[in-house]
């Protein structure tokens, strides 16, 4: 019995057995604080996967899930015969892409040159400027930019004051795309910024001491220092901002949009909200939320199985 005790497998289990205790009553405070994001976990994020049942039946919303009846992959068979699904899929990507494009390089640069600012004062006050519009709700930016850039808004009326013609920034098809990426880098170019401020931080400074001794300029530690230091940072928000393409923010495009460009900006997240919310077909909604989970989850495992092959790095 003494023996059996003593086994090593049995005093493995014993000490880990022992330690997890110990640690329980030590830090007893800590692991009570963490039941709440674990409450919020289970609450919020995987209760709700039990309404992914939705997307399989014919949805009454009387009778509930446990009673509407199954219908299978019907629901999925009609919304893939809808020419405005595919219209909304084809602008959510088109959009990110865009956004990829020219909204996910511009917080890089802007740590960059912020990096770069020696005066400390003027950096402090730079960040805290670039960070308040992250702070705005999108209902306030609209508002901000239809004040502006609208028919009657404060640019046309300074062009009209210079003698030139009106631009239809938010009326014109191509016009409004430019606007919606662009403003969406005002918005959110600032605070992601932080991300990458902090990975800068970590750089060994003695690598820019060398370099100076060797007279490199700026440009030349900024390609063979910086960017290279922050290369796992920029591959990682990379990998996740591709595993998002078929996602979308449901804010941004319903408050800049309009009916003139209804053609442009009816994206997935307005479709379900047109769709589920509007009409009433919730397993429709449910179905297409699905399909973005699926094809979002098939674009990340796909980024990062790339991203390690090409740079050997990558988010797992």
């Amino acid at each position: 019995m003494k023996a059996v005790i003593n086994s090593p497998n049995n005093r493995i289990q014993l000490n880990r057995k022992n330690n997890f205790m110990y640690y329980l009553k030590k830090d007893f405070l800590l692991y009570l604080l963490l039941l709440l994001p674990l409450a919020y976990l289970a609450i919020f994020r995987y209760a709700p996967i039990y309404g992914v049942l939705m997307a399989f039946q014919d949805y009454n919303l009387f009778q509930g899930i446990g009673g509407s009846e199954w219908v299978g992959l019907d629901v999925f068979k009609f919304i893939f015969e809808q020419n405005s699904f595919y219209r909304a899929l084809k602008n959510t990507l088109v959009l990110n892409l865009l956004d990829l494009a020219i909204g996910f390089p511009a917080p890089i640069i802007l740590a960059i040159l912020l990096n770069e600012i020696w005066h400390a004062r003027f950096k402090k006050v730079a960040q805290s400027i670039l960070y308040l519009p992250h702070f705005l709700s999108w209902v306030i930016i609209g508002g901000m930019v239809y004040l502006l850039f609208s028919t009657g808004g404060l640019a046309n009326s300074l062009l009209a004051g210079l003698g030139l013609s009106k631009i239809e920034f938010l009326s014109r098809k191509e016009n409004w795309i430019v606007m919606y990426v662009l403003v969406g880098v005002w918005q959110s170019v600032g605070w992601g910024t932080i991300i990458y401020l902090a990975a800068l931080v970590g750089i060994n400074k003695e690598l820019y001491e060398a370099a100076d001794i060797d007279g490199a300029s700026r440009l030349r530690k900024i390609w063979h220092i910086t960017l290279p230091g922050i290369r796992p940072t920029i591959m990682i928000l990379l990998i996740l901002q591709i595993g998002r393409m078929v996602s979308i923010g449901f804010d941004r495009p319903y408050v800049l949009g309009n009916s003139l460009v209804s053609e442009y900006s009816d994206v997935i997240s307005t479709y379900v909200y047109r769709i589920g919310i509007g009409a009433g077909d919730f397993s429709q909604a449910t179905a297409v939320g699905l399909f973005q989970s699926v094809v979002g989850l098939v674009f990340l495992v796909a980024a990062n199985y790339i991203s390690k092959k090409i740079v050997g790095q990558g988010i797992w």
